[in-house]
């Protein structure tokens, strides 16, 4: 069954006990919230004030997003972050590909509960990524990364064209992003599907060297490719994310969690 678009921002209070809780969700690069609104709802669903914002350059098209710069993308998130940090005692970040490279971001800037990651982006592979900065120029846009799912019959709704530009911006931020993993302390946890042909395992070498000093916990997804969130271990994810969180109230904080960092991070 073909689910309908929906580009649109998503939010939530916080309806749950405990302590006041705000996850920051991030869809991905020419992405839209389509692709994570069952993770964002999941966790208002749960209790939790949710913030899903729509990126600049997204859900609408993709010479829009040529026209966007990384740092646009990061203030859209951090600016969630901050509006759920009024109202919350505790902000949990939570991404999708690119949107787990934005999460990070938020981890290492910001002093966030912890992070949640779905095949998260650090590292493009393709040996035109150093050129995109000159080949914007007489390149405008190539095939699409869309729809990397298992399942059958799911748009995810992202663009039909990737912007080169945009890609030129995707690598700066990545690179950047690399630069600050030390910083991070809070807890994270990292959804890998075996099969992903968009993010290779790079940006999970590049996530291991890089948290030196946060806990990280990796779980192998058998039955999705790189959208996840809209694949067949979905409702893994979802009810993982709920109970990482929950994990996080009960005293599940950094110094908890770890010693148990080398046995779960070398899975």
């Amino acid at each position: 069954m073909t689910i309908p678009l929906d580009h649109t921002p998503f939010s939530s209070t916080f309806t749950g006990t405990g302590t006041p809780t705000g996850v920051v969700v991030s869809h991905g690069f020419t992405g839209s919230p389509h692709g994570v609104r069952d993770w964002a709802r999941s966790l208002a669903d749960a209790g939790y004030a949710v913030r899903m914002p729509l990126l600049p350059g997204h859900g609408t098209s993709w010479q829009e997003l040529a026209r966007t710069r990384w740092q646009d993308w990061h203030a859209a998130l951090d600016a969630a972050y901050l509006e759920l940090a009024e109202e919350c005692e505790q902000v949990v970040v939570a991404g999708l590909s690119m949107g787990g490279a934005l999460a990070l971001r938020l981890a290492a800037t910001r002093p966030v509960a912890g992070a949640v990651l779905v095949n998260p982006g650090l590292v493009i592979d393709d040996p035109r990524a150093p050129l995109a900065g000159i080949l914007k120029f007489v390149l405008k846009s190539t095939p699409a990364i869309a729809n990397d799912i298992l399942k059958a019959g799911i748009d995810e709704g992202a663009y039909p064209r990737t912007p080169v530009a945009a890609a030129h911006e995707l690598n700066r931020m990545f690179k950047d992003t690399v630069r600050l993993l030390p910083r991070i302390t809070a807890p994270v946890r990292v959804y890998r599907s075996a099969v992903d042909h968009v993010v290779s395992d790079s940006s999970m070498v590049a996530l291991r060297r890089g948290l030196t000093h946060a806990p990280l916990e990796v779980i192998r997804l058998e039955n999705s490719y790189h959208v996840a969130t809209m694949d067949n271990d979905a409702p893994e994810i979802f009810r993982g994310t709920a109970e990482f969180i929950r994990s996080l109230g009960a005293g599940g904080g950094p110094d908890a969690a770890h010693a148990s960092q080398k046995d779960t991070a070398d899975d």
